[in-house]
């Protein structure tokens, strides 16, 4: 075996995994860093732990493969923070983080913290690496753990608050796995006779849905789901998570279930005798907190993890399988196309109902500009094949209510954190650069991490960032309302209302491009600018603070 540091070791298995970048903020992988001069591997210094694995995590949703992210010890919390959208959204992130030395422990050394528990809960596997000669198998465990099953992020603490271990000398062999370099690592085919089941219970239902989930995204099970729509003549959704699955054109296309919903969408999971969630845990979000479908209702779940199957609802069938894999089953079972003709027209009736009902918002000319009428040149605008990077909240209520995309493109929203959108989109384009990413967020989110766009003007990562600039966390409206009992005092503003920046004028003087939106009818040409600046952009637009995301429909 040769001889090598842990460092050498380290960029050498990277490199061979076919990493494009490392994020981090130092002092952590120095020595692998410096090896990496001469490797295709972009190291992008970031301003902020979190932000660095929010970075990771954009990168590995959009490519599928692990992200790469570090901290030393006294940053490790922070690091730790940025794992938790990588946790809850399935992404295969790999952290290294420094840590205490055994022989330093409970001596008072320098930065010393016991970070280790830290990561149990926002990873989905934690090692501790406390000498050279364990690299090799606990970093090829840590990719095994990150792309297998349902994907999640890994942390590997490195012995040494700055990772020393790397400066070991180890008779080190540079063996990778090409099968857990990137997601599905496995698909799993299930066994027939749940296929037929399933098909029996289609056969007999009279309006029947399909919800495609996250893991239908990380599956790429979109072309044989609309298939299988097709065949059977089932109308589909998509969550949040799997949005860009389906075009916005398909005819039996009808949203967004759930929390961030459009109305249409849950009004007719409400009437529907029979949900199909494919790639789906059914969590809280895409059934807004299982009030969606009605109690009851027949339920065929298919999903990797055998302790989703059934864990919200009383499964009239479970399948467990990989998404792509069990629907190209489905497809060869079926013998005969199936008709839901008075279904489909109940179903087309709502969405087309509901089109009609936001119309006159997403044709709206006022200034500050209405969200809808954002989404709507935003949707015409973007080019095709792009990447566009949601951040959460109002932001990603909007964009899967609105943003109308009937072209090829792919689309990543973050689990929960506010802020995650800017870093992610900045991963996203290091993992993919002949795309176009666009990031979509409004002022709340972006003041988070507002700093990376020096990052990405020194790294030369040209994303174009659209900030929904209304001046205030506005999604906290109601929130507040409510606190008042509907009778808010003049103060109630201090916990939502920021005040009036130009995040154009800050990015032009960082050295990037920005400009400034007044106009609904100057969105395209905007988009068209940043376009040709090559530069990180920051599009701002005038928004509305008074334009509030509709609130999930439920049935009274």
């Amino acid at each position: 075996m040769p001889k090598m540091t842990g460092g050498k070791f380290i960029a050498e298995f990277l490199k061979a995994s076919k990493v494009k970048a490392v994020f981090f903020v130092p002092t952590i992988l120095s020595r692998p860093l410096a090896e990496m001069d001469d490797m295709p591997i972009k190291r992008v210094l970031a301003h902020s732990e979190k932000a660095a694995a929010y970075m990771a995590d954009g990168y590995a949703r959009v490519s599928g493969t692990p992200g790469i992210c570090g901290g030393q010890a006294v940053g490790a919390a922070n690091l730790a923070s940025g794992l938790r959208d990588a946790l809850m959204g399935n992404s295969p992130v790999i952290a290294f983080s420094g840590g205490r030395k055994s022989s330093e422990k409970h001596k008072g050394a320098y930065q010393e913290n016991n970070d280790l528990p830290i990561f149990e809960v926002l990873t989905k596997a934690n090692f501790q690496v406390d000498t050279v000669d364990r690299l090799p198998d606990l970093m090829r465990q840590a990719f095994r753990e990150a792309t297998s099953g349902n994907p999640g992020p890994v942390n590997l603490q490195l012995a040494g608050n700055n990772g020393q271990i790397e400066d070991d000398f180890g008779d080190l062999d540079v063996i990778t796995e090409e099968q857990f370099q990137k997601v599905p690592s496995y698909r799993i085919c299930p066994e027939e006779k749940y296929i037929d089941n399933a098909l029996n219970v289609i056969q007999k239902s009279k309006k029947p849905v399909i919800i495609l989930g996250g893991g239908a995204r990380i599956s790429e099970a979109g072309p044989e789901a609309i298939e299988l729509s097709k065949r059977l003549s089932i109308p589909i959704a998509t969550s949040v998570a799997a949005y860009n699955l389906v075009p916005e054109d398909y005819p039996l296309y009808f949203g967004v279930p759930g929390s961030y919903s459009r109305s249409c969408t849950n009004k007719i999971i409400m009437e529907s005798d029979l949900i199909i969630y494919v790639g789906s845990s059914t969590g809280g979000q895409v059934t807004h907190f299982w009030n969606v479908p009605a109690p009851g209702t027949k339920v065929i779940q298919i999903g990797i993890d055998p302790s989703d199957l059934g864990r919200n609802y009383p499964n009239e069938v479970s399948i467990l399988g990989d998404a792509k894999v069990t629907l190209e089953m489905f497809l060869k079972k079926i013998d005969n196309n199936l008709s839901h003709d008075e279904w489909i027209k109940t179903v087309q009736s709502h969405v087309h109902d509901w089109r009609n009902e936001v119309d006159a918002n997403r044709n709206s000319s006022v200034s500050p500009i209405r969200p809808e009428r954002l989404m709507k040149e935003l949707s015409e605008a973007i080019p095709d094949d792009s990447i566009v990077v949601s951040d959460t909240g109002h932001t990603a209520m909007w964009t899967v209510q609105q943003l109308w995309m009937s072209k090829k493109w792919d689309f990543i929203r973050c689990a929960g954190s506010l802020g995650w959108g800017f870093p992610a989109a900045i991963g996203a384009k290091c993992a993919l650069p002949e795309k176009q990413v666009f990031c979509l967020t409004g002022d709340g989110g972006l003041y988070y991490h507002f700093t990376e766009l020096e990052t990405a003007v020194r790294c030369n990562i040209p994303t174009i960032t659209i900030v929904n600039n209304n001046n205030a966390l506005n999604q906290e409206y109601d929130i507040f309302m409510n606190a008042y009992d509907g009778k808010p005092s003049n103060k109630w503003g201090d916990m939502w209302h920021f005040n009036k920046i130009s995040f154009a004028e800050l990015a032009n003087n960082m050295g990037a491009f920005g400009i400034r939106v007044t106009d609904p009818a100057e969105i395209k040409n905007a988009i068209k600018l940043a376009i040709e600046s090559k530069k990180p952009s920051i599009i701002e637009i005038d928004g509305d603070v008074n334009a509030l995301a509709p609130t999930a429909w439920t049935k009274n």
